[in-house]
């Protein structure tokens, strides 16, 4: 059976991301190599991975080859940082600007769960009020939480270095305070 993952942010081959987002590599040889590491170490052939954005700032080439290494079918949400991505398209199962998917869930409303993917944050988007999900990277965990928004950064600055599943993601939700606006309206 093949796994959803989610994640953003990797700046694979990005030697300033190191200083700028605080990352504990010495430099972009060891972040990259643990980056892909961790990336594998969940993430199996066959299962499905949403990219959100800024695979990386590198060269085609080093791009190619870090792809390359990476398990799963990567589907890409562009970012601001996908010009080496770019360059190697093949790899990716698809490359959009914007996406909604929808996961067969049965614990969700109507047994599927709609998840609403874009490489920024947004405050509202389309059935926010419903219980539909927002998840984006770019920010690198700068933005505060909106305990009353089911939205949050998948980045790998916010987790570790890794990416989350499907499962991860669900359980997150629930803690979240939102309530949805026409819960206690009475028709």
């Amino acid at each position: 059976m093949n796994h959803i993952y989610f994640t953003s942010d990797h700046h694979f081959g990005h030697k300033n991301i190191i200083e700028y987002s605080n990352r504990p590599f010495d430099n972009i040889d060891k972040m990259d190599e643990e980056l892909i590491r961790r990336w594998n170490s969940k993430i199996q052939p066959q299962d499905n991975v949403y990219h959100i954005g800024d695979v990386g700032l590198t060269t085609p080439e080093r791009m190619k080859d870090i792809l390359d290494r990476l398990n799963g079918n990567i589907f890409l949400i562009k970012g601001n940082h996908e010009h080496a991505a770019l360059t190697y398209r093949e790899r990716f199962t698809w490359v959009k600007d914007y996406h909604e998917l929808k996961v067969k869930d049965p614990d969700a409303p109507n047994g599927s769960q709609t998840i609403v993917l874009l490489h920024y944050a947004m405050k509202v988007w389309r059935s926010s009020f419903r219980g539909t999900w927002h998840l984006y990277g770019h920010s690198h965990g700068s933005l505060p939480n909106d305990p009353n928004s089911l939205s949050f950064d998948v980045g790998v600055d916010c987790h570790n270095y890794y990416p989350l599943s499907y499962q991860e993601v669900k359980d997150i939700m629930p803690k979240k305070e939102w309530t949805p606006p026409f819960a206690n309206r009475k028709d």
